[in-house]
């Protein structure tokens, strides 16, 4: 553990939960692509929300933009469309010195690594989305990462922006040394040599807390971003789920996520946020608590 004062990279946190709490409509599989077609201008005013409350970086919505996720919802043609529409509202937030991370999620779904494509077929897939990206995004993120392969070809594949990429494992709620592939994170690392920084997401806080020391052991700048559900149900791992078969945590408000977040830097951690259900009033606290600790967020 260290108590050094450092640099730290602050991240913004969930986009489609807080959406969906703004925009008070009924959750879709498109989860929060829809909403900027319903509702255009909201995603700048949440990633307004977040520079607000003292993030560096926006991470745009585009997590669930995948052709495959776009079939039988009628914006099959929308694709590109919608990639551009979420860096737009991204770019329109950005406050000066802030950077804009363009999120790639997986394909097919999350949490379900048997789910995902043969390694040639997704490196395509994700090459297509980070070629889009351009010059809109000053660097890739690699998110809510399942398994060995997934990590493979996602990194193959963003490399042909040439901007930097970082992954973001997605882990066992109930074991942080494994993926939720069951592959050990430990493992995984030893794919991770094109990243630039190497986090963990979308996990339960206390499985973050056990990844750290693994993290570390990257040599690479590491963090995490964890979620704040109860668990991530069956319902959830089906057929284009949709979000309302998760429950947000009732244990897990600012102060307390803040302390895992707290524990992490400790631990080394330069890059750390929040994912699903953590919203601004969470990212405000961990900037308070960095500025009370002495760090310099960057």
């Amino acid at each position: 553990m260290t108590t050094t004062q450092s640099d730290i990279t602050l991240l913004d946190g969930g986009m489609g939960q807080e959406l969906i709490r703004r925009a008070g409509d009924k959750p879709t599989p498109l989860w929060s692509t829809q909403v900027m077609v319903d509702h255009p201008g909201m995603v700048g005013d949440i990633h307004r929300a977040y520079f607000a409350a003292g993030a560096t970086i926006a991470t745009t919505n585009t997590y669930a933009i995948h052709r495959d996720r776009l079939v039988g919802t009628g914006m099959e043609d929308d694709f590109v469309a919608l990639h551009a529409a979420a860096r737009k509202e991204a770019l329109s937030a950005k406050a000066d010195g802030a950077r804009i991370a363009g999120a790639i999620g997986p394909l097919i779904a999350s949490y379900r690594p048997d789910a995902h494509p043969p390694l040639a077929e997704a490196i395509v897939l994700y090459r297509e989305i980070a070629n889009l990206m351009g010059e809109d995004v000053d660097l890739i993120l690699a998110e809510t990462v399942s398994s060995i392969e997934h990590a493979s070809a996602v990194l193959e594949g963003a490399r042909i922006c040439g901007k930097p990429v970082w992954i973001a494992f997605t882990l066992d709620d109930t074991d942080g040394t494994v993926l939720r592939s069951g592959e050990p994170l430990a493992e995984a690392l030893d794919v991770v040599g094109a990243a630039e920084a190497v986090l963990a997401n979308c996990s339960a806080p206390e499985a973050l807390d056990v990844a750290m020391p693994i993290l570390a052991t990257a040599g690479k700048p590491f963090g995490g971003y964890a979620n704040a559900f109860e668990r991530i149900t069956k319902a959830f791992l089906g057929h284009k789920p949709t979000v309302d078969a998760l429950k947000e945590r009732r244990d897990m408000g600012p102060e307390k996520y803040a302390d895992h977040v707290m524990g992490w830097v400790d631990a080394g951690a330069t890059i750390v946020g929040g994912c699903c259900e953590v919203g601004p009033a969470h990212i405000a606290e961990i900037a308070k608590r960095l500025k009370e600790a002495g760090h310099r967020i960057v």
